[in-house]
């Protein structure tokens, strides 16, 4: 689809600039792809939670600290009162925190917290590898060690890439978190590139859980409307064309932030009806 759509396109030297707005795609199409592989009520089953906002943070800060240190890290927050914490795009395999020595330690901390608050805790452990097989290695090992979910970047590692993952997930009752590292090198220029709804609309059918969807204030601060819609998107079957808010077509999908800016993301996002209730936000934590 993405090579029909700007495979050679966007390199005619005819062209100063072009914006790929929106996709129309049919629902029939649509429903070639499998999306997402469990969904947040498999999240709400896993930590038993229902009925208010699960509340998460991304570990900061993001490199430095030593396996046994950031799981020190994650503990500090789930005894805080998270539901869960996760890594950040960067946290994979650096030699001062491999993998397997991160993916030991923070399961002491999600039992930890567990025995402490007495409520079920979460972490979100990123799989990023330099193949898909060291990938679903290092997946399996998540799987095997009990966790319900677990996070990679999308784009950086490709759609067929995150598709196949996808399948794997589906299969071992793994929840996927996406992070959407990358995405501003195409989608930030309003004149040129490709417009993240378009890569939402992508990923819906890729396949996914949860994805960084942008904030409405904060660093990572988009447009309004049209990072609601992102949502709308991401969530409901139908989307009716909307062009002030950045729908142009109609839609049958079938499919981070500082503390501070807390009251005015619950005020635009959280009072809408039937938002899923998942609220990721940063969390800076300092080392004693």
């Amino acid at each position: 689809m993405v090579t029909s759509t700007v495979g050679n396109v966007f390199g005619f030297k005819a062209l100063c600039t072009l914006s790929l707005e929106d996709l129309r795609i049919s629902l029939a199409y649509s429903k070639t792809f499998q999306g997402l592989p469990q969904g947040i009520q498999f999240e709400r089953d896993k930590l038993n939670k229902y009925g208010h906002p699960l509340l998460g943070c991304t570990i900061k800060p993001k490199l430095g600290l030593s396996a046994k240190n950031y799981g020190r890290a994650v503990y500090g927050c789930l005894r805080g009162g998270l539901d869960f914490a996760k890594d950040d795009e960067n946290v994979n395999s650096q030699p001062f925190m491999h993998w397997r020595d991160s993916f030991l330690f923070c399961p002491k901390a999600i039992y930890k917290g567990h025995a402490k608050i007495g409520e079920i805790k979460g972490h979100y452990l990123n799989v990023i590898a330099g193949t898909c097989e060291e990938k679903i290695k290092i997946a399996v090992f998540a799987r095997e060690l009990g966790f319900p979910i677990v996070m990679h970047d999308y784009l950086t590692e490709g759609f067929t890439t995150n598709t196949s993952f996808t399948h794997y997930c589906r299969d071992n009752s793994l929840l996927l978190h996406i992070h959407r590292a990358m995405h501003a090198i195409i989608d930030r220029q309003k004149n040129h590139g490709i417009h993240f709804r378009v890569l939402a609309k992508a990923l819906h059918m890729s396949g996914g859980d949860y994805i960084h969807s942008g904030t409405v204030v904060g660093k990572l601060e988009a447009e309004r409307e049209i990072t609601l819609r992102f949502v709308d998107l991401l969530r409901d079957d139908f989307v009716e064309k909307d062009r002030s808010r950045g729908i142009l077509f109609h839609s049958g999908l079938g499919l981070s932030i500082h503390v501070w800016h807390m009251p005015a993301l619950t005020k635009i996002l959280l009072l809408r009806p039937g938002y899923p209730f998942f609220l990721p936000v940063m969390y800076q934590f300092i080392s004693q």
